[in-house]
């Protein structure tokens, strides 16, 4: 028995969902997101949480999975997900632009704008060094955090660039001198 596809999903007050042939669609406080279900699995409510079972051993392989997206939908709409990057550099900053856009300033001839998906926030510190994105969709905003941290990855040699909050970098030695 997978250890994950059998761990029962709390459903909290105010949240909902219905199945629609192999999709799920959670709404909550926070808003709607719909996730995968695989066949062979059905979805249980009993005294308040929602169990995943799977019909036979067939989809056992896709039981684990379809419980984390079933997961990550309930606490979506509940809490929300957000993920933290740090920008590292002599004048490398991020600043928004209107709504829904985000400038960067990251050490190339020009500056870079980020349109922002639909249901993705971003707040700024005021330093303008530090960003929370933040969303409903766990898959959306992790996207989004990577596709930021890909417009200048941390440099090896002198660690500047976008990073995740609390990412361990390696740093490498430059070159030796003569000896």
């Amino acid at each position: 028995m997978s250890r994950i596809g059998k761990k029962p999903i709390p459903l909290p007050a105010g949240v909902k969902y219905t199945v629609d042939g192999n999709t799920v669609l959670v709404e909550g406080p926070k808003g709607k997101v719909s996730a995968l279900i695989a066949p062979g699995i059905t979805l249980e409510k009993t005294d308040g949480v929602l169990h995943v079972n799977r019909e036979s051993d067939k989809a056992a392989a896709f039981h684990g999975l379809t419980r984390a997206l079933v997961y990550n939908a309930v606490h979506g709409v509940t809490q929300g997900w957000t993920k933290d990057l740090d920008i590292v550099g002599i004048g490398y900053r991020a600043e928004m632009k209107g709504k829904g856009m985000v400038v960067f300033t990251l050490g190339y001839s020009h500056p870079i704008e980020f349109p922002l998906p639909t249901g993705i926030e971003v707040t700024i510190d005021p330093k303008q060094t530090h960003l929370t994105i933040s969303g409903i969709d766990r898959q959306k905003v992790g996207q989004v955090a990577a596709d930021m941290r890909s417009l200048r990855k941390p440099d090896p040699y002198k660690n500047k660039g976008v990073r995740y909050t609390g990412e361990k970098l390696k740093k490498k030695a430059g070159k030796s001198g003569s000896k």
